[in-house]
């Protein structure tokens, strides 16, 4: 069963949430405080994250960007009151979903579902199947980047988004082309979210200079390729 990881400082809202997500085949596990919450994570395996942007200690964007620098998992960000601020910060420090606050939680679920599909439909690949270029290097399997010869380490967000660009290299995909494969079509999203991951993308493949923007038509992948296995 996928276990989900709750860091909220609100004491009453893990124990009825872990009831309604166990309808669904959810575990969820809970910690109130950023601290508690990183000692679960180092020592648990998690499908997913769910953290508050309000905490003690420090607030869910500072948690946010501590777990990114070592995992990827998943993490859904509980803005106040859907603040498009918190949102676009969320995703800047490499959230992959956000829900404001108050939520319904069979909307959390959505999302959660959401999450968790797209993990289990990524292709399988055989072992070291990669995507070769001029500079770049990307492994199916291992989800392993490598830029001019150095490991880039990516989101899952950012991973996926890399991955269907190389899957067609000079092929431009619209905003709404890459919201629909990173989401799905049950997340609320704005099309600022794709242009914050490409952001995001291209400077971690500083300084190569791969993904280009076509105006009013989307972005593509454009770089050289070396080989395709």
């Amino acid at each position: 069963m996928p276990r989900i990881l709750l860091i909220d400082d609100d004491e009453h809202l893990a124990a009825p949430l872990a009831t309604y997500l166990a309808r669904f085949g959810l575990v969820l596990d809970s910690a109130v405080r950023p601290g508690q919450g990183l000692a679960l994570l180092r020592a648990t395996s998690y499908d997913a994250a769910i953290l508050d942007v309000m905490l003690p200690e420090m607030d869910g964007f500072a948690l946010c960007r501590e777990i990114r620098k070592s995992s990827d998992i998943p993490i859904v960000m509980l803005t106040a009151r859907g603040d498009v601020m918190d949102r676009v910060v969320g995703l800047e420090l490499g959230a992959d979903d956000y829900l404001p606050k108050p939520f319904e939680p069979r909307e959390l679920v959505a999302r959660l579902q959401t999450i968790l599909r797209r993990q289990r439909a990524r292709p399988a690949a055989t072992p070291g199947a990669q995507r070769v270029f001029q500079g770049l290097a990307i492994d199916l399997q291992t989800r392993e980047v490598l830029c001019q010869g150095q490991r880039v380490e990516l989101t899952g967000t950012e991973f996926e988004l890399l991955a269907l660009l190389a899957a067609e290299p000079g092929k431009v995909f619209s905003r709404d082309d890459i919201l629909n494969h990173l989401r799905g079509h049950e997340a609320d999203l704005y099309t600022r979210a794709v242009d914050i991951v490409v952001s995001r993308l291209r400077k971690k493949l500083e300084p190569l200079d791969c993904i280009k923007t076509l105006r009013n038509a989307g972005y593509t992948l454009a770089v050289g390729q070396a080989e395709a296995r």
